[in-house]
């Protein structure tokens, strides 16, 4: 069956939209723990922001989608040591599940190529 939406991004204009990447690494594994995890997601979105020229400082907008609130701080740093001075806006939403049971961490962006 087709999909009916993009699994990785769409430029409209001057905005790229980045869809929810996932810590499914080539292969399909996946690290254990949140910290881990959101390092795998933000490299991904880096490398989709690559291919369009772009990087860190033309994302507007992130939204997070946890799991669990209490990994919060273990994805906080992993967001601390990839993310550069100004950090975009950004929306944190805790949630039952996602598409796979040890996914914890799955994040959207916007980036603006303007």
């Amino acid at each position: 069956m087709a999909s009916v939406y993009s699994m990785t991004r769409v430029a409209q204009g001057p905005l790229l939209f980045v869809a929810g990447q996932t810590p499914a690494m080539p292969g399909g594994q996946v690290p254990p723990g949140a910290g881990p995890q959101t390092r795998v997601v933000l490299d991904k979105i880096a490398a989709l922001l690559a291919e369009h020229g772009a990087g860190w400082p033309q994302v507007v907008k992130l939204t997070y989608y946890l799991r669990d609130l209490a990994d919060l701080d273990a994805v906080r740093a992993a967001l601390l040591e990839r993310l550069p001075e100004p950090r975009p806006t950004a929306t944190l939403v805790e949630i039952s599940g996602l598409v796979d049971e040890r996914f914890l961490v799955e994040i959207d962006a916007v980036a603006d190529l303007g």
